[in-house]
């Protein structure tokens, strides 16, 4: 910990705002979503195709949005998303809990997911600016704080909810109404990351945007490692559910407990590892390929002994979280190197969407080889498949770095006027 407020401590006050900001969000979100599913359906009986539906709003209006809130991001100063997110939040929130028919919770529901893709490419492009040339240490110390919201939000949630899910939600909801005054009382009017935008249009922005062949090509090789990402939430519990039966829920919390505790206690270190030995492409290839290495050890385990497959499903999430760890503060900072640092927000924000449609389609072929595999006995086909992924992403992201492709572009000198 304390080595987690030295480093704190060294960025400027903008920078360590945002990653407080990004504890408190984090915090909000995950004492009230996790249980989310369950008060819609056991407390206000709502059938299960609607439950899908609520939660499949905020999910679409999240990531099909992420352009236009790092759009606005770029175009008025970073202090107006962030605000308009945290408001958003608080009365989606507020929502969520008091209201009880579904045009309501579809409108709610849109609200959080909108408020998500306002506030988090400007977060991230205001990070970067405060920090400079240090935007690697920074991201490293940025996702401790983001782990530790992960963390500790459910345990929160869990302890409002033995009152009410309305208090759950009200307090949710009052998190992000102080973070909206604290946006409002510190956050300048426009930061450096929304200079240079001169008076472009934004259809004129986006053309530039998606010109941007290098960082195109990033984005779509990093797709895979958010697919093994969130097999946190997929392969990784259907495993302990089947091996485990009944105890499997409570497996998956461990598992969950087990991820974020690597990335928190673990993240500054890994990152001072990887910076002292390695080239930011050298830490993203090989964090990649570690990522699919975490399979591995799930496809060896046998079905039979359950033992067996609860270690194996620990070492593979410690791994990953690992890996994904080393891979994160080098993949945060290789888009801005991409943008020219430039439109980074926008640049961010599109990074989201495309990661956000990979991890919708990697979910759904996950999903379908896991049925297929089950069925024939043979999970082991679902594990590979995984790890496969990940030797691919390293496979194409050496192949920009050796092409020269994970470089800034040469931006064009602008003539100076008399």
């Amino acid at each position: 910990m304390r080595r987690l407020w030295r480093q704190t401590r060294s960025f400027p006050a903008g920078a360590r705002l945002m990653m407080a900001n990004q504890f408190a969000i984090n915090l909000a979100f995950y004492m009230l979503m996790p249980y989310l599913a369950a008060h819609l359906s056991d407390g206000l009986g709502l059938a299960a195709w609607a439950v899908g539906l609520v939660l499949g709003v905020r999910n679409f209006s999240q990531q099909g949005m992420f352009l236009i809130g790092g759009t606005l991001a770029d175009r008025f100063g970073c202090r107006m998303p962030i605000m308009a997110g945290c408001l958003l939040r608080t009365l989606g929130f507020a929502l969520l809990g008091w209201v009880d028919n579904l045009p309501a919770l579809l409108a709610a529901s849109a609200a959080t997911g909108f408020a998500g893709a306002l506030f988090n490419p400007a977060v991230r492009a205001h990070l970067a600016a405060e920090a400079g040339e240090r935007r690697v240490d920074a991201f490293a110390t940025f996702n401790v704080y983001y782990q530790a919201g992960m963390l500790l939000g459910p345990l929160v949630g869990l302890a409002l909810l033995a009152a009410d899910f309305r208090l759950v939600c009200t307090v949710a909801s009052a998190v992000f109404a102080v973070l909206t005054l604290l946006q409002w009382r510190t956050l300048p009017a426009r930061p450096r990351s929304a200079a240079d935008t001169g008076r472009e249009s934004v259809v004129a922005q986006w053309r530039g945007v998606v010109a941007n062949r290098p960082f195109l090509l990033f984005s779509a090789a990093m797709i895979g490692s958010y697919v093994l990402t969130f097999q946190v939430y997929l392969a990784l519990p259907l495993a302990a559910s089947d091996a485990l039966g009944s105890r499997g829920t409570a497996a998956t919390t461990g598992l969950f407990v087990v991820s974020a505790g690597v990335a928190v206690l673990g993240q500054l270190r890994l990152t001072g590892w990887a910076k002292k030995r390695w080239t930011p492409e050298q830490a993203l290839v090989r964090g990649l390929f570690g990522m699919g290495l975490a399979f591995v050890p799930p496809a060896l385990s046998p079905r039979a002994s359950p033992t067996a497959v609860l270690v194996a499903l620990v070492a593979a999430v410690a791994l990953l979280a690992a890996c994904s760890a080393v891979v994160y503060p080098f993949e945060m900072d290789t888009v801005v190197a991409l943008s020219g640092n430039r439109l980074v927000a926008t640049h961010y924000g599109l990074y989201n969407t495309v990661s956000g449609l990979g991890i919708t389609l990697g979910n759904l072929g996950t999903g379908a080889l896991w049925d297929y595999a089950r069925d024939h006995d043979a999970t082991w086909i679902t594990w590979t498949a995984l790890a496969l992924t990940g030797a691919a992403c390293a496979t194409a992201v050496a192949a920009l770095a050796r092409g020269g492709r994970l470089t800034a572009p040469r931006r064009q000198a602008r003539p100076v006027p008399a």
